[in-house]
């Protein structure tokens, strides 16, 4: 039996995409750390299958990423071999090296390394595996660790799921609510604020709406909230991620982005509406094995990657209309019961 790092070194979302590959490398091993960035430390929290969670921010990966430090990187290196690890494999998404972290592993003695790569590797993997850009995230994980020798075991389907804490239990909420989460990680991926707003204002007075954010996000969600009033909660900045994934359990459905919300609801079964940027292909992306609704615009410019906007009135967001979310989530909702919130 073996020591497994597993490595998905970017944002919650993308590290919720890994939590099937993890429980596959959990049933083989006799132990997994998973080594996150700290954008997906709340995430690494709720995955099942890691017995311990090892953070270290790559300047390769993160957005804005502070300049080199070598001391830093030196006792990163230092930590690594003092872990016992016997393998080692780097998950990340097609546009992502993982030779960075592989040169690192090299040197903290690492013995067996592998991961998907595009670029010559040389001697710093011994797995180079290949697969096509045009995968979901979660099939992309999995085909690697399988090549790697850790299938999923015939009793897991390869579903998202997450486990959260007795004290992540939301506050008291309306029965039968949605959750409409404005915001997005990546600025070019958000649909308009002042949309959201109309979104709520239109379904308030039939359907019960919880807005939700994270602690930075405050002012957009009292905004989209519209203040306090009936049939409106604003939980902007007031849920941990583990918070969230309560909330979501419990409601009927989700409008929000390509953001980690999105794959948070599908690991607690809640169907979604998803806002869709073509910043990045949604087969890659769309929220995985839970009913949902695409909502996307076909531009010129997709498959940019921007992080914001360069087009004047962001089009590819700004051209989905109200009328049209509220269409796709009344669809949604007919189609399914309201959900039980998760023990």
């Amino acid at each position: 039996m073996s020591h497994v790092l597993v490595a998905r070194l970017d944002n919650d979302g993308d590290v919720l995409l890994a939590g099937p590959a993890v429980r596959a490398v959990a049933a083989g091993a006799s132990r997994v750390t998973l080594l996150v960035g700290p954008r997906g430390r709340q995430a690494a929290a709720l995955l099942p299958g890691a017995d311990a969670v090892v953070e270290h921010l790559a300047e390769w990966i993160d957005p804005e990423p502070p300049p080199l430090d070598p001391a830093r990187t030196l006792a990163f290196v230092e930590r690594l071999g003092g872990l016992g690890i016997d393998r080692a494999i780097i998950l990340g998404s097609f546009h992502q090296s993982p030779l960075p972290l592989a040169l690192l592993l090299r040197l903290a003695g690492v013995p067996w390394i592998g991961a998907t790569s595009v670029d010559h590797p040389g001697s710093l993997l011994d797995l180079r595996h290949r697969i096509g850009d045009d995968v979901h995230e979660v099939e992309r994980s999995l085909d690697l660790v399988a090549r790697a020798g850790f299938p999923l075991p015939p009793d897991d389907e390869g579903e998202l799921r997450v486990v959260t804490a007795a004290d992540d239990a939301p506050q008291h909420l309306p029965d039968g609510y949605v959750v409409v989460h404005p915001g997005a990680s990546v600025p070019a991926r958000a649909w308009p604020a002042e949309r959201h707003a109309a979104l709520v204002e239109a379904l308030a007075p039939s359907i019960p709406v919880v807005v939700t954010g994270g602690p930075g996000e405050r002012d957009l969600t009292r905004r989209v909230a519209g203040g306090p009033r009936p049939g409106v909660v604003d939980l902007g900045g007031r849920t941990s991620l583990g918070g969230l994934a309560r909330v979501l359990a419990g409601a009927r459905a989700i409008v929000v982005g390509n953001t980690g919300p999105a794959h948070l609801a599908a690991a607690v079964g809640c169907p979604v509406v998803w806002l869709h940027a073509p910043t990045v292909p949604s087969v890659r992306w769309r929220p995985w094995r839970v009913p949902h609704v695409v909502l996307a615009r076909d531009v010129p410019c997709a498959g940019c990657r921007a992080r914001h906007c360069p087009v004047p009135g962001h089009p590819c967001m700004a051209d989905i209309g109200v009328p049209e979310v509220v269409g796709a989530l009344g669809a949604l909702l007919s189609a399914r019961e309201p959900a039980g919130v998760a023990a």
